[in-house]
């Protein structure tokens, strides 16, 4: 069960892991683009690739969709990025039903590990796989596997590696299961932190707060949904910035552009912006940004 890209690599792994996936549960399409055409979701496009059986539920109560899989009498069910389900749903498969999170569990439940692991500026993260139960994110844990976070990665980058790191401990766990080698851990509530869901003005950029903290949530939000800031009533997404680590004088938010550079005073320092985008145009390195877009130092961004 999963629908996004961060999915595809569990559901090949699986697929290629030798265990029979009965079916594919994901999400119904969705028209996209300008065209608005209906468009298949990542995991479909997998699920059609190797001629599997496909179940894509609008309503995951809908008594139709829970005797369907019923009917495909499953031993254990893989949920991988998708929606929350019922009871009525994770109990079928006879040997439960088991979550890939992209987090070290109990650290950020919820529906944005990733972004808020890196907007917190952490070092480290990683994937754990646990029992589904009737609260989001909180069933006994079954098998972690923790990478480090380099200073410089960004959501994206993450969210690769965790999508390749998490299809290797679902197969892990599949096995596990199957031998009966996995002893399921509960979860200390008393370390757990929430990671919600990133809504548009939490995206905002405040230029009052220490050059570190901006640049992590920029790290954080890129490249979707995007840390962003106006200037003179325009909106420019930020997705790539430098440290400089040099005290600036200068009201937080002022800009310094020069010949091929663009920095923003923070709280403590100037901050260089690497990669950005205007409203309606593409991303662009700030070099090329510079060339089509007048800023002039002194001006404020907000």
């Amino acid at each position: 069960m999963g629908t996004p890209d961060f999915a595809v690599p569990s559901l090949e792994a699986l697929i290629a892991s030798g265990h029979q996936v009965a079916a594919v549960v994901t999400g119904p399409d969705k028209p996209r683009g300008r065209g608005q055409r209906l468009t298949p979701t990542p995991v479909k496009e997998v699920a059609l690739r190797h001629s599997l059986p496909l179940l894509q539920p609008s309503n995951m109560k809908d008594p139709e969709f829970a005797a369907a899989l019923r009917a495909y009498a499953p031993d254990l069910a893989v949920v991988v990025a998708f929606r929350i389900l019922p009871r009525e749903v994770f109990t079928i498969p006879a040997r439960g039903t088991f979550n890939l999170h992209a987090s070290l569990l109990p650290r950020y439940r919820g529906a944005a590990p990733i972004n808020w692991a890196l907007m917190n500026g952490d070092t480290v993260t990683g994937v754990t796989t646990f029992l589904l139960d009737d609260a989001v994110d909180t069933g006994t844990l079954l098998l972690q596997s923790e990478v480090p976070i380099d200073a410089e990665d960004d959501a994206g980058i993450v969210h690769d590696r965790l999508a390749s790191l998490g299809a290797r401990l679902v197969v892990e766990t599949v096995a596990g299961i199957e031998a009966g080698t996995i002893q399921p851990q509960p979860q200390d509530g008393n370390l757990a932190s929430p990671a919600p869901k990133i809504f548009r003005e939490q995206c905002r950029i405040s230029w009052k707060l220490p050059a570190q903290r901006i640049h992590n949530v920029v790290r954080g939000l890129s490249p979707h949904p995007a840390a962003w800031t106006e200037h003179g009533g325009r909106v420019l997404k930020i997705f790539k910035t430098r440290l400089l680590r040099q005290q600036v004088v200068a009201p937080p938010g002022t800009v310094r552009v020069g010949p091929q550079s663009l920095c923003v005073a923070t709280a403590d320092s100037d901050l260089e912006i690497l990669e950005l985008q205007q409203e309606g145009h593409k991303r662009m390195g700030v070099v090329e940004f510079l060339r089509g877009y007048k800023l002039v130092t002194g001006e404020q961004i907000v």
